[in-house]
């Protein structure tokens, strides 16, 4: 690859200024620019200083070129030039951001071996490798082992634990290392607090982080927009909007300015409650504190109209994304496609569906199961059908809610043989079946004049102990009371509060008319007076 026009101005206008230590002109360059002069730098006599190989390497990791970095590395080590302390730094750092944390620790070995003095950056590298990597109880044991030795860590190190410990939820061990460091005299910072707010909002331990953003304020230390934003969260999903919105207003007084993550919270709050109305009001909030809104913040907004079923009004702010410049992504069209075939305007929505795919964008295993589910609706088997297996030709792995639509389709159609068959390729394929899944087979297998077929896949249900609800005893029940079985469906009406499962009205109805139908009307007449007696009969009406 040729290097740029400003790399050669340097090597032959100024050949006296040390182009190994031009590490202000990296921002011009790309990878194999750095490469090829690293690699010139290994040729000039003399060697240049470590310190500017390392610059170059360093300009690498910034680039996450680590492979780049370590292969880099390895050649000063066969030109015979002595790496340093900065060098193996940088070199640990890489292999832990690539996840090869033995890696890293062979270069720790390297660097006791060659008597160099690991520094606190060299501990707190490997301890972040180990936390990044899942190994945050042995990034703990490192920490004591270190100590034990004499080593001291800083601020940033007993930081990067802290977080290490808040993202697999130790929370508790979280706050005793932040205690811990306080008798050790290492002040704790703002960042650290804001980790364990956010770790207690995220846990709905809302009085525990008040009272550390409380602590903040006491020992001087000043929250930020992200401690804001990450308690607003907190009281966004205990459901206490007012609290969220008052600490919004304690932000502005403090002279801290939301940003765009903070006011994407507040509308995914109030969508979530119903309150689209208000959620749309925070957008103007957003334009005067001179946030641009971003896909996430209108894709909120446009899931909120489509929960409450207002789908044009959807459609109107995704319109308006586009015109402000915004490019929606692949959760922007589902959401709305989601949406017109929740409202039966199944074809409009495959308009937009191959309009993302004219943009390149890949739908994902919802958008094909919103559509899928849309014309499942509307009857249309061969649609179904077809993007079945469009998705599975694009390689986008159907869920179980993609196959439960599918299952329906063929049952309601009559294909009982592909129902089967559809139902043993999902077990095949180590998918497991929902209650849906099992109730939309026995509907189809009772329907389609199979009801042995329907009665053994109801008793494995059974005996396997699922947890079964009411829906799916109503189909069995109305799969025995068709072909005129009323006392194998009495039997099962007992049998369903036995296993904790309460019959509703729809129960009793199917039961009772068929009660009537064999003329049985002692029965039905007794099951009616049942159905009094339990509320149902007023529920039965309303219906």
């Amino acid at each position: 690859m040729l290097l740029s026009s400003r790399y050669y101005f340097t090597l032959f206008v100024f050949p006296k200024f040390p182009l190994y230590a031009s590490a202000c002109l990296h921002s011009q360059f790309h990878s194999d620019d750095i490469a090829l002069l690293f690699n010139r730098m290994l040729c000039l006599r003399p060697t240049p200083p470590i310190t500017d190989f390392n610059n170059h390497l360093s300009s690498l990791v910034k680039m996450k070129h680590y492979h780049t970095a370590i292969s880099l590395s390895k050649h000063l080590e066969f030109r015979g030039i002595t790496p340093d302390i900065a060098t193996f730094n940088i070199t640990i750092n890489c292999f832990c951001h690539l996840g090869h944390v033995p890696c890293a620790f062979s270069a720790f070995a390297k660097i006791l071996k060659t008597g160099f003095q690991p520094t606190v950056v060299t501990f707190t590298t490997l301890m972040r490798g180990m936390c990044e990597n899942g190994m945050v109880k042995k990034a703990l044991y490192f920490h004591d082992d270190v100590v034990a030795q004499g080593f001291h860590m800083n601020h940033v190190s007993y930081g990067t634990l802290i977080n290490g410990l808040c993202k697999v939820e130790e929370i508790r061990a979280a706050l005793q290392l932040l205690r811990k460091i306080e008798v050790l005299s290492i002040k704790a910072d703002a960042v650290m607090y804001t980790t364990i707010i956010d770790s207690l909002c995220k846990g709905k331990l809302l009085t525990q982080a008040c009272d550390l953003y409380y602590e903040m304020g006491v020992k001087g230390i000043f929250p930020d927009v992200v401690t804001y934003t990450s308690l607003i969260s907190g009281f966004c999903l205990a459901g206490r909007l007012n609290e969220a919105f008052a600490l919004l207003n304690e932000m502005a007084l403090k002279s801290i300015n939301p940003d765009v993550y903070t006011f994407s919270i507040l509308v995914d709050a109030l969508c979530k409650e119903g309150k689209v109305k208000e959620a749309k009001v925070v957008f103007p909030m957003m334009v005067k504190a001179g946030v641009k809104p971003n896909v996430v913040t209108y894709s909120t907004l446009m899931d909120g109209y489509c929960l409450i079923r207002e789908v044009n009004n959807a459609k109107y702010v995704f319109n308006a994304m586009v015109q402000s410049g915004v490019a929606p992504d692949v959760h922007s069209y589902t959401i709305l496609i989601d949406g017109l075939c929740k409202k039966k305007m199944v074809q409009e929505a495959m308009n937009l569906f191959k309009e993302m795919q004219n943009k390149n964008l890949v739908p994902d295993v919802i958008t094909y199961s919103s559509l899928i589910d849309g014309w499942r609706k509307l009857g249309q088997t061969s649609y179904v059908l077809e993007l079945f297996d469009e998705m599975h030709d694009r390689g986008q792995p159907a869920n179980i809610i993609t196959y439960n639509s599918l299952l329906d389709t063929l049952c309601k159609n009559g294909h009982l043989d592909e129902a089967i068959a559809l139902f043993k390729k999902i077990n095949d394929q180590g998918i497991l079946p929902d209650v849906c899944t099992y109730t939309t087979l026995i509907d189809g297998l009772c329907k389609g004049g199979r009801l042995k077929i329907a009665q053994e896949v109801f008793q494995h249900l059974l005996v396997r102990s699922y947890h079964l609800n009411v829906r799916t005893y109503n189909v069995m029940i109305n799969g025995f009371c068709k072909d005129g079985l009323l006392d194998e469906a009495l039997v099962l009406l007992s049998k369903m509060e036995d296993n904790g499962c309460i019959p509703n009205a729809i129960t009793f109805e199917i039961i009772i008319c068929a009660a009537f139908e064999k003329g049985d009307n002692d029965r039905a007449e007794k099951l009616l007076w049942e159905m009094i007696a339990r509320g149902l009969l007023e529920k039965s009406k309303t219906r």
